[in-house]
């Protein structure tokens, strides 16, 4: 995981749901996401279901440090969302974790 200039911590992650529990997955992660807007350092927290895929999501996040991050996964909520988050969707929740490092051309 890295971090950039000004510290901060930005994740792209993506999942797909279960055939059947598509329905399921967007109101299940719809309720989540509201309670990760509120955790501490939190910059950006916002859910995407993917255009023409449905049952694919996305949530874009954006923390004001690693250790914000770091207390936002290992909030005492995420003991019981992770299972039932895992049984809606296909895969890990690691599968589709990716950290971006932002860029911009010389001036």
């Amino acid at each position: 995981m890295t971090t950039t200039s000004n510290h901060y911590v930005t994740v792209l992650w993506e999942a797909r749901a279960k055939p059947g529990k598509e329905t399921a997955m967007k109101a299940f992660m719809t309720a989540a996401v509201t309670a990760s807007r509120h955790d501490a350092g939190s910059i950006d927290y916002e859910a995407h279901q993917v255009e023409g895929e449905p049952g694919t999501f996305v949530i874009f996040e954006r923390w004001e440090s690693r250790e914000a991050l770091e207390g936002h996964l290992n909030a005492p909520r995420m003991q019981d969302l992770v299972p039932r988050l895992l049984d809606l969707m296909d895969g890990g929740i690691e599968d589709g974790i990716r950290f971006l490092q932002p860029f911009r051309p010389a001036r």
